[in-house]
């Protein structure tokens, strides 16, 4: 709701209120911000000087103020604090915070069906809690319907007409707003809840199209055409265009109930989030995320790791594509699968392996590393140690070796088995090699 300074005779402090803003001004007075003492931020609305003195006004006045006490539930704004006896009566509603209906289309335009639905869904309901207590707003049109955070509320009960309670109009005379006055308003016959739920489809008219249904032009116009034309609902979407034709039925009793309304524009509300839902076009990719596994088989921690592999220049090597089976195709050409492994690790040593729970065959991850061409990659710490263990091992064989060969050495210059049998081998050989003496 926009708010303007405080003029120099505006009020600064009516009953237990400071006032700090003006919110509006309309035909009764003008509606200020204010708070009482304990900060609590309320709307105060207070009768105009000139009117002050006409008893009239005061009587209607008062018929707002007991609207106001006579309706539960959360669709109005709470009666705070209001006194009909002083100098420029007043009274004080709980503030809402928000833009009205009217400010919404005009600085963002027709609003969407499922938001047209669940509003008019929500004012519907509203109007239940109104007419309930035997109240009939008259005067229901998009600037009295504020958009607060916790929903819509109705607002300005300030030609409501109550049961029991006297017209204050002369016949032949319309009250209201024209473009959103019942035919009933306008010919001067008694008012029902039917005739809010006429200014409600014109409302609902108007949040659809942004405009109203029965055009512009003088009031005589424009209320003519209430009596006597048919409302145009061109820009109406198709899902509200028959109920809100039902709601500007020139008879009343053609009209839906409020409860009808509120039920009906539920379901319209529901349906029509839903197709918007589906209809949502998808996320737009950028060029560099195009070419990453997509669908069930996408894996965001993969996304991570590929984005940690990324070189120097910000390229990274193309990952396998899956198919619709989940299963890996084969490496796409231009990156290094050895220089991604390489990359892959850590200053540590140690790889940032992805989950557990793929199949292991080429390209895919398996037991915590992802594999290459089926080869684990290169760990430089792991190369070292089995360069350590080799070496060791090697020089523990060749010393083993080597201490077998001295043992045995020492053995024979010692006198052992193999020299004794040399001994005695030696005669034999010396006597077989002299020739036979003659005898």
């Amino acid at each position: 709701m926009a708010m303007m300074r405080l003029r120099r005779e505006d009020p600064r402090l009516v009953g237990s209120f400071r006032l700090h803003r003006r919110l509006g001004a309309g035909g009764m007075g003008v509606v200020y911000l204010g708070s009482d003492r304990r900060g609590q931020r309320v709307a105060l609305k207070v009768i105009r000087p000139d009117l002050a003195e006409d008893q009239e006004f005061r009587s209607r006045f008062a018929r707002e103020v007991s609207a106001a006490r006579r309706i539960r539930g959360g669709c109005t704004a709470r009666l705070v604090a209001a006194d009909l006896e002083a100098d420029r009566p007043w009274f004080a509603t709980q503030y809402v915070p928000g833009p009205s209906l009217h400010d919404k289309v005009a600085e963002e335009g027709p609003l969407a069906a499922a938001e047209v639905a669940s509003i008019g869904a929500a004012l519907s309901e509203g109007l239940v809690a109104v007419h309930e207590a035997g109240v009939v707003h008259r005067d229901l049109k998009p600037s009295n319907i504020l958009l607060s955070p916790k929903g819509p509320r109705i607002i300005d009960f300030g030609i409501a007409w109550a049961t029991g309670a006297s017209t204050l109009t002369h016949v032949g005379t319309a009250v209201g707003s024209p473009g959103f006055l019942a035919p009933e308003q306008v010919r001067g016959a008694a008012v029902t809840p039917a005739t809010d739920v006429f200014s409600l489809g014109a409302t609902l008219a108007y949040a659809a199209m942004a405009d109203s249904p029965f055009g512009h032009g003088s009031s005589e116009v424009m209320l003519y055409r209430v009596v006597h034309e048919e409302a145009q609902l061109r820009g109406v979407h198709d899902a509200l265009a028959p109920l809100i034709s039902a709601c500007l039925a020139k008879d009343p009793e053609e009209r839906p109930s409020t409860l009808q309304l509120s039920m009906r524009l539920k379901e319209i509300a529901a349906r029509e989030a839903q197709g918007l839902h589906e209809s949502r076009p998808p996320v737009q990719r950028s060029a560099q995320d195009a070419d990453r596994p997509t669908g069930r088989m996408a894996d965001p921690y993969a996304d991570q790791h590929t984005r940690r592999s990324e070189g120097p220049s910000g390229s990274r090597p193309q990952p396998g594509r899956r198919g619709a089976s989940g299963r890996s195709g084969p490496p796409r050409t231009g990156g290094s699968r050895p220089q991604q492994a390489s990359r892959d690790t850590t200053r540590s040593g140690r790889r940032q392996g992805p989950p557990p729970g793929t199949n292991g065959r080429p390209g895919t991850r398996s037991g915590g590393r992802t594999t290459s061409a089926g080869r684990r990659p290169a760990n430089p710490r792991l190369l070292r140690q089995r360069l350590v263990v080799f070496v060791v091992v090697t020089l523990l064989v060749a010393l083993g070796i080597a201490t077998a060969q001295g043992c045995q050495g020492p053995a024979r210059g010692l006198g052992g088995g193999a020299g004794v049998e040399q001994q005695h081998r030696a005669p034999q050989a010396q006597a077989a090699q002299e020739p036979p003496r003659p005898s």
